[in-house]
């Protein structure tokens, strides 16, 4: 970690085998763990704290104070699980008193120009497409993709395997399990591949399919089609799962695909 051509402040605290390319800054009260490079150019602001074998890439900037006008310069945090890779030119915002930090998960790839904003969570093996934008106060479930351009509204939450195609405008909450598509975003299936890529048979995942059929095509109001779901399903994690997650929804679940929303 010697690099002369580097600024690190001597209260942040970095493990002896990181790497820190030329022409980076690390401030005060910064942690980051065993086996971590960060490359050239990047701004590694108070509050961050970077778990082990991370890859930082150039132009980023991690633990910036919020874009938000009622921050008061509350001592908050970024906190970056191992082996997540955060590519060119991203932006982390560390948290405001709502949450007191903004949260990535371990195994993620956040590619380049993406934007995640204050008082974020985000689980663990996430992809985020290049120039995806979280506003503050997301919450994202494990094992979500969002294509590039992806453009998520602050409180939004998002469910673990879900996927939201390239350039949506997301408004509403989406369920776990499912596709996102169209404008405005829209359920158009469950995630099939991405559920067999990690594991799921195909039992799972036709019970998954007719849960969402009665959610979303049958012509039901949310509370019919859960009470429904409810009484005529079996209960088991992801049935559980899945109505949980509309029960706890603040700003309402996407719509069906057939919707006149």
């Amino acid at each position: 970690m010697n690099q002369p051509l580097a600024y690190i402040h001597p209260g942040a605290k970095i493990a002896k085998n990181v790497v820190v390319e030329p022409f980076t800054t690390i401030h005060n009260n910064v942690i980051i763990g065993d086996g971590t490079w960060i490359g050239s150019n990047v701004t590694i602001m108070e509050g961050a704290r970077i778990g082990k074998n991370c890859n930082i890439f150039p132009g980023a900037v991690i633990s910036a104070p919020p874009q938000d006008l009622k921050y008061n310069g509350e001592e908050t945090t970024v906190n970056i699980g191992n082996n997540t890779t955060i590519r060119e030119c991203a932006t982390i915002h560390k948290g405001t008193s709502d949450r007191n930090k903004t949260v990535i998960g371990k195994n993620c790839l956040i590619m380049a120009y993406c934007h995640i904003a204050h008082d974020c969570i985000v689980g663990n093996n996430c992809i985020f497409s290049n120039n995806s934008t979280l506003a503050g106060h997301v919450t994202i479930g494990d094992n979500v993709i969002l294509a590039g351009l992806v453009a998520v509204h602050q409180f939004v939450a998002i469910g673990q395997h879900a996927f939201v195609t390239g350039g949506s405008l997301v408004r509403k909450d989406v369920p776990p399990f499912v596709k996102a598509a169209r404008e405005p975003l829209s359920y158009v299936g469950i995630n099939s591949v991405g559920l067999r890529r990690r594991g799921y048979k195909s039992e799972k995942i036709r019970e998954i399919q007719n849960i969402y059929r009665i959610l979303y095509q049958k012509n039901y109001n949310n509370t019919q089609a859960v009470q429904i779901i409810e009484a005529e399903m079996e209960a088991t994690p992801e049935r559980d799962e899945i109505l949980q997650f509309i029960r706890d929804s603040q700003r309402g679940i996407m719509k069906g695909y057939f919707s006149n929303s």
